[in-house]
């Protein structure tokens, strides 16, 4: 018999939601205050959560028992799609089509590579026995897209390396998750030939979703004006995530899909991108932090002592040998110059996502789960510290480092339904070309005009031959079908000033 409600049985109280409300807060300001220090020292904000999530454990000041593999696992996979989305909203489709296919076979072929150096390193040298050793080559082997968008995105790198770079943290994961699962289940661990159809399969499943779903959304978004403009933020969210769910009970990549489907958003120029971008990029922090505190939570400090040369030994092997020879590897048919092969093999940023994948073998209950945990937990932490602060002096080693290339433009749009137009906010940055241009000199297409400039707090209704400056924001209204022109050319001007078009410098069109 069921016993009737009681007050006793429910520990819920407002009191505890109060309180339960005061720690969350306490550590969202204490993590954004880490982010200060964190963009100042260099350091990938993943250590700083991490130690706020350690700190608040067992271990710890916080005493807080938590050992749910489980939880962990199904939080950090939210937490990755939303970080793969924010990735994918802000990745330019002009820096990535270069690289497409090296990203792609570097997120592949380089995975295997790196699989099979680093489980040989583990088996001979730490004495781990082969699934294990397995299990630990796949997990290490996929590149932290967090730790590389925070990290490469503060570095001027060429558009080369930066997109190569974004391109494999964000279709890498993929592949990992397949042969970590594969790996970590009971029996046998199948051929090598299934599981390459398996990872084939699921890849492309992952990349015709995720191009759909993104095509038909950006098709609506462009084309349904929505009563408020907030609505547009959540909206975009809302189709990466069904990507991602489409994706996944498809039998196909989620990962991949999702980060797919946000490339196609960011860049199909959608109404009131600068509020969606900031939206993104705030939802990304959020889950970045709550991501990492709960990994921090989930270790046990007490534990990791036996675990830390092997850690040491595996992370020496996957940074000095497994990686540079996976980039080797891969980008030797694209010819990639040796300087960039270098820095592309020392930025090869482990984060939170392999610490999540190392929870896979602890739910499925593998032998030495908790322990293959543990050496994943500090070979992250270690070898992060060491590459994270060191990428920028290696760029400049390497003479890498891109100066004073033109600033794009910041540019908002909002559809105008009854008027069939559209009403373009558009910021002049430090850098841009447009600045000192005649607002006659523009040459937008007929069906577009500058309507009002705002410059110092000062709003006026310029005249044709009002010039430009820096830090000007513009109101231009364009008429639907000239909507996209008006755009392509002031993004044109901003590089190449008023004589953009006539002397072969009209670049807007490519993207953000």
């Amino acid at each position: 018999m069921p016993r009737p409600f009681s007050r006793r049985r429910n520990p819920l109280t407002v009191h505890h939601l109060n309180q339960l409300l005061l720690v969350c807060s306490v550590v969202l300001l204490v993590a954004v205050a880490a982010v200060r220090v964190s963009s100042r020292s260099g350091l990938p904000s993943l250590l700083v959560y991490l130690a706020i999530g350690v700190l608040m454990g067992q271990d710890g000041i916080g005493h807080i028992a938590f050992n749910s593999a489980a939880t962990t696992q199904v939080m950090g996979y939210a937490a990755l799609v939303v970080i793969l989305a924010e990735g994918g909203l802000g990745t330019k489709w002009k820096e990535i089509r270069p690289v497409l296919s090296s990203a792609s076979v570097l997120a592949t072929v380089g995975v295997a590579i790196s699989v099979g150096v680093t489980a040989a390193g583990a088996h001979y040298l730490v004495g781990l026995e082969w699934r294990q050793a397995l299990i630990i080559g796949a997990v290490v082997s996929s590149t932290d897209a967090a730790a590389v968008f925070s990290v490469l995105r503060r570095i001027p790198l060429p558009a080369r390396v930066t997109g190569t770079l974004e391109a494999e943290s964000g279709f890498n994961d993929a592949p990992v998750v397949i042969l970590v699962v594969a790996f970590s289940t009971a029996g046998p661990v199948e051929h090598w030939y299934v599981l390459l159809g398996e990872i084939a399969l699921e890849l492309a499943i992952g990349v015709a979703l995720g191009i759909a779903v993104g095509c038909i959304g950006s098709w609506g978004l462009r084309h349904v004006a929505l009563p408020a403009s907030g609505l547009y933020p959540i909206a975009v969210m809302a189709i990466a995530v069904t990507a991602y769910a489409a994706g996944a009970l498809a039998h196909g990549s989620g990962f991949l899909a999702v980060y797919l489907a946000s490339m196609v958003l960011g860049n199909a120029r959608l109404p009131h991108w600068p509020a969606t971008r900031g939206f993104a990029e705030g939802l990304g922090w959020i889950a970045q932090i709550g991501m990492f505190v709960v990994l921090g939570l989930l270790v046990t400090p007490h534990e990791l002592g036996d675990d830390v040369w092997p850690a040491l030994v595996i992370g020496l092997v996957l940074t000095m040998v497994a990686r540079p020879l996976s980039v080797v590897g891969s980008l030797a048919p694209f010819r990639v110059p040796w300087r960039e092969q270098a820095l592309m093999s020392w930025a090869g940023l482990r984060g939170a996502v392999p610490i999540i994948l190392a929870t896979i073998p602890m739910v499925n209950g593998v032998a030495g789960s908790r322990r293959i945990f543990n050496i994943v937990f500090v070979l992250v932490v270690v070898y992060t510290l060491v590459q994270g602060p060191t990428l920028p002096w290696l760029a400049r080693t390497l003479r890498l480092g891109e100066q004073g290339e033109a600033s794009d433009l910041g540019i908002e749009s909002a559809p105008l339904e009854r008027l069939r137009g559209h009403l373009l906010s558009v910021s002049v940055p430090e850098g841009s070309r447009m600045h000192g241009v005649e607002v006659s000199e523009l040459r937008l297409p007929p069906g577009a005009a500058v309507t009002l400039v705002v410059r110092e707090g000062e709003s006026f209704v310029p005249m044709p031959t009002t010039v430009l400056q820096h830090d000007d924001e513009l109101l231009v209204v364009a008429t639907d079908p000239v909507r996209d022109a008006a755009e392509r050319r002031l993004r044109a001007v901003a590089h190449g000033g008023k004589l953009a078009g006539w002397l072969g410098t009209d670049r807007g069109g490519d993207g953000r």
